[in-house]
């Protein structure tokens, strides 16, 4: 498992029992805010906080120190105490058998020389005492299969088996705000902070032996040769989706106020792609690449096909195609037969597949299937979906609504749109290729059947034809990376 052992990653994700160093009775401070966000989201260990005055915290009682505290499951310690008391937490988890820390606190080397040195002589200390040490100046770690949302911010993500591992707190947090829009959810997370005695690079490593984690997902700001080419090394086993910053010389002078590193050059995410990275410019593509490599089968080649009934995103998804590495092919003329017998004439009869609303109740869930087995399909992209609940959606706005035959007609659209993302999934399930959906109605109305039955198969919608062609293509290149 790397530098953390296998002892250290479960004391820190899977603890039978955390402390909480500083807990506070108000509910502006972190140590409260930490103690409640893993008492509300029902951590399943024993739960205890010090706090130097004895307040109590959620009707909860506190301990002056952590030696205090008379318990043998303690496996971590989560410090939100000021910078000089940290040493004689660190001594005193020690103590009780505690394997893992992690400091939330700041006021480290993201200030001066003097922190800088402080927080290496304290990750010195817990490398002595045998202790994980995580941070500091981090906002805290979330372990899903335990229910443990031990951090000093929202959100909660649901269970899934995305890691994220982040230098920034705040990455940690807007992965987490999308997981929970889009319904594929997140194994492990953790912010690193300063990464004192570990960072990115070790949790990536630990992602790759733990059974709850599938893939990588990685903001990374300070990286070197050394880092990227353990990144590179993890990348053979799991997929490892990265997202650095610091690459102008803005943000790399606000890398150094961030976290008080130095960003790194350019240069080697070409080397990270070459490796099978998965290097990506902005965090929604960086969610939607881990989401899509969490969700959906590798595609076996890079024969595109697209499908469905929205005819003008068909050819923006075309054109993405034939600026992508994936390939546009030709129809088949078996499968234009197999879509001729269930449309009007009026359908496109080329690869985009138009079915120009000439479908019927059946048409989509019997063509999937049919699409998917041809040996000359590696992958499908399916438009449209939502199109007929979007317009249910306005009947029942207004006031003709339920006569004139809308109650019947508004039900039948919305169960069939929840009924053709089913579809999608059961096929991709069991072509074992990859059936990408696309609607932007996944972010104008999320509770549209359509998509919203996308995230209950378990699957990612994608806002557009292009960001699923551009989650497509990053699959195809660590698939060929891979081979």
């Amino acid at each position: 498992m790397g530098s953390i052992t296998s002892e250290q990653f479960s004391a820190l994700f899977e603890p039978r029992g955390i402390v909480v160093a500083g807990a506070a009775s108000h509910p502006g401070k972190f140590g409260f805010v930490a103690y409640h966000n893993l008492k509300a989201c029902g951590f399943r260990g024993e739960l205890y906080g010090t706090n130097l005055n004895g307040e109590p915290v959620l009707g909860d009682d506190t301990y002056p120190s952590v030696g205090e505290i008379d318990s043998n499951v303690l496996d971590l310690v989560f410090i939100g105490v000021p910078p000089s008391a940290t040493g004689d937490v660190l001594r005193q988890a020690a103590e009780v058998g505690i394997k893992a820390a992690y400091c939330a606190s700041a006021g480290y080397g993201e200030m001066d020389a003097q922190g800088r040195h402080h927080q290496e002589e304290l990750a010195a200390l817990a490398t002595d005492l045998g202790m994980l040490f995580v941070g500091p100046n981090g906002q805290g770690l979330i372990s899903t299969p335990t229910s443990m949302c031990a951090q000093i911010v929202a959100p909660m993500p649901p269970l899934g088996r995305i890691g994220i591992a982040s230098q920034s707190g705040g990455l940690v947090q807007s992965w987490g705000n999308i997981s929970r829009a889009r319904g594929v959810g997140v194994s492990r997370a953790v912010s690193v902070g300063n990464s004192a005695q570990v960072g990115v690079a070790d949790f990536v490593e630990g992602f790759v032996d733990d059974d709850a984690t599938d893939v990588a997902l990685v903001y990374v700001e300070h990286i070197d040769e050394q880092i990227a080419g353990r990144l590179a090394h993890a990348a053979s086993s799991i997929p490892v989706v990265v997202l650095r910053s610091g690459q102008t010389p803005a943000g790399s002078a606000a890398v150094a106020v961030h976290t008080g590193s130095i960003a790194g050059p350019a240069s080697l995410d070409e080397g990270l792609r070459e490796a099978g990275v998965t290097v990506a410019t902005t965090v929604h593509e960086a969610f939607s690449a881990a989401a899509t490599f969490a969700t959906q089968p590798i595609p076996a080649g890079p024969r595109t096909l697209v499908f469905g009934t929205a005819g003008g995103w068909g050819v923006l998804t075309a054109d993405a195609i034939e600026r992508s590495e994936l390939e546009l092919i030709a129809l088949p003329s078996e499968l234009a037969d197999a879509i001729a017998q269930r449309v009007p004439p009026r359908w496109s009869r080329a690869n985009p597949i138009d079915l120009a609303g000439g479908e019927t109740r059946d048409t989509i869930p019997e063509l999937l299937p049919i699409l998917a087995a041809h040996p000359d399909v590696d992958a499908i992209v399916y438009l449209g979906l939502g199109i007929q609940s979007n317009q249910a959606s306005l009947a029942r706005e207004h006031e003709f609504y339920p006569d004139y035959g809308l109650d019947r007609i508004v039900s039948f659209h919305e169960r069939q749109d929840a009924r053709y993302a089913e579809a999608a999934a059961a096929v991709s399930d069991a072509s074992g290729k990859p059936i990408l959906t696309a609607t932007e109605l996944c972010e104008t109305d999320p509770d549209n059947p359509g998509p919203a039955g996308v995230r209950a198969s378990g699957r990612y919608c994608y806002a557009s034809g292009t960001d699923a062609v551009a989650a497509l293509e990053q699959m195809w290149q660590r698939s060929r990376t891979q081979r």
